[in-house]
């Protein structure tokens, strides 16, 4: 059972104060709970060592050389194969961070999945929750297992020190009229900031520019009237997928420009791998039956089961399948054509409404941040956002 602290107050004047209003966008005072999930700090710890755990599995989960049989199975498209290969074997191409979600079970964690690339409620997790402890006039210092802007400054120090034949410009690019995405990269912009980057710039993904010819090879973007600029670094909170599918002209440029070193891309084109839900089967298979996972596979199974699209979003086309084959409940989508994995059912824990909660812990180079999601029914990308405070 969920047990819940109310929480009173105002949460933008408190994030006002803390000289970071430009992470709020007025959608986050709508969801955001005015509530917040106590949490045992051993809890807490828990689902922390889960998550290293986790990402040191994902990583010896993949094979070296990779083999075009796993590119397949995990839905890699093609264009993206050379790419995926040359970064995860260029440690220079670095994965800044990514985002677990994960299932509280009376068994302990369970994976659901790995946000690997382009995870976001940065705002939420890192600002938001911590000033909805001090709109409540609550002590918030210690009381949330929350360290994930200084993780993330760490990952870009980091990521810099790997390429330091390169300047420290970057460039982040978000999809288009995405206030959501806008201020996910500006999290990201003033971790990179504090870490060094002297040059940093956030655009929509449309105002980029490619150059692939003589001097001007590299990306660039507008950061002025007249006035252009050549970035070293790119940061897209852009799904490779998508870019592989809907840009393939850009996705053959930027890959080149990865393979020269004329940009330096996070999260890294390998990032892919570890967003596919495909790898969730893969994992099984190395390590079956690990506490921390839950059986799945690219058929269906047995009994109580969930179907998902192995590089769907948001929660799109998620469905709960009965044990006697019907489907309880699916939420609409777009990717109904993509391959389907299908995970064993876990059971969330829910609180005294009968609302369901997922946590949902981030990776920077270590687990480093704990939120929640709840919903009575299935989690999405709309579900509220839950603060949570140590007890």
């Amino acid at each position: 059972m969920i047990n819940l602290l109310p929480l009173t107050g105002d949460v933008l004047p408190a994030v006002q104060a803390l000289g970071w209003e430009w992470t709020m966008e007025d959608a986050c005072q709508n969801y955001v709970a005015r509530e917040a999930v106590q949490l045992a700090e051993a809890e807490a710890e828990t689902l922390l060592q889960a998550a290293d755990t986790l990402y040191d599995m994902l990583v010896q989960a993949i094979p070296d050389p990779i083999p075009d049989d796993l590119l397949r199975q995990l839905a890699i498209p093609t264009n993206l194969w050379e790419a995926v290969r040359h970064s995860w074997n260029d440690e220079r191409h670095w994965h800044l961070y990514g985002r677990f979600d994960l299932a509280l079970t009376a068994e302990g964690p369970k994976l659901l999945e790995f946000n690997a690339d382009t995870a976001t409620s940065l705002p939420e997790t890192a600002v938001v929750q911590w000033a909805s402890l001090v709109a409540a006039g609550q002590s918030a210092e210690g009381r949330q297992a929350n360290g994930l802007f200084e993780c993330l400054e760490d990952q870009f120090r980091h990521w810099r020190g790997l390429n330091n034949d390169r300047q420290p410009s970057l460039l982040l690019i978000y999809l288009p009229d995405s206030a959501e995405d806008e201020a996910n990269c500006a999290v990201l912009a003033e971790a990179a900031r504090t870490a060094g980057f002297s040059q940093v710039h956030i655009c929509p993904a449309d105002d980029m520019r490619v150059a692939m010819q003589g001097e001007d090879r590299g990306v660039w973007a507008a950061t002025g009237p007249e006035q252009w600029q050549k970035f070293d670094f790119l940061f897209k909170l852009v799904p490779w997928e998508i870019l592989a599918e809907e840009e393939p002209d850009l996705t053959a440029d930027l890959s080149h420009l990865l393979l020269t070193r004329d940009v330096v891309i996070a999260n890294p084109a390998y990032s892919l791998l570890f967003q596919s839900k495909g790898l969730l089967a893969h994992l099984w298979q190395v390590f079956p039956h690990h506490p921390l996972l839950l059986e799945a596979s690219l058929h269906p199974l047995p009994g109580h089961q969930v179907r998902k699209p192995v590089l769907g979003r948001e929660g799109q086309n998620v469905a709960e399948i009965h044990p006697d084959g019907r489907t309880a409940t699916e939420i609409p989508g777009e990717f109904d054509q993509q391959p389907q994995l299908y995970q064993r059912w876990a059971e969330l824990p829910t609180d005294a409404q009968g609302r369901r909660y997922q946590a949902g812990v981030f990776w920077a180079g270590e687990a480093c941040a704990i939120g929640f999601r709840r919903d009575a029914s299935l989690i999405t990308n709309l579900s509220e956002f839950v603060p949570h405070l140590l007890v």
